[in-house]
């Protein structure tokens, strides 16, 4: 058996060619196309473009949904609260001067990621040729207990 085999994202069980995950995350983090990485990936502040304008690679199709919004909870909750814990230890503030300074700050923080996230979720898609990506339509799953 090869490396390739083993690595995360391979697409060797159906004969399509594997695609690296974490470049085409990266890719998709730094607002590029997942394939080429030379095209930009969004059009406005998180809309993809239809086609990438290099390599014409097809993004309209995925499907990020609110994927990119529960990462970007997940990843600024945790910073904040440990922030604010270690913070408020540190400096005793009171409440106002707290809120003052955590309500800006995880605003913030929220809009700097959710681009770059909903980027890396595109980015994971295109590499594991989910929603469209593999030039297959997403198909409605027939459910056992719904026949």
């Amino acid at each position: 058996m090869t490396h390739e085999l083993h690595r995360f994202g391979g697409e060797l069980h159906s004969g399509r060619p594997a695609r690296a995950v974490g470049q085409a995350m990266w890719k998709g983090a730094q607002n590029r196309c997942p394939s080429c990485g030379e095209g930009r990936l969004f059009d406005g502040f998180v809309k993809t473009v239809d086609n990438c304008a290099v390599c014409g690679e097809e993004i309209h199709h995925h499907r990020a949904d609110d994927l990119p919004a529960y990462l970007v909870i997940l990843i600024v909750g945790h910073f904040m609260v440990s922030g604010f814990l270690i913070f408020s230890e540190v400096f005793p503030l009171s409440n106002w001067q707290q809120l003052a300074i955590w309500v800006p700050l995880t605003i913030i923080a929220a809009i700097v990621l959710l681009r770059p996230v909903k980027g890396a979720v595109v980015g994971l898609q295109w590499a594991l040729y989910m929603h469209g990506f593999g030039g297959d339509d997403d198909m409605i799953e027939n459910h056992p207990e719904g026949e």
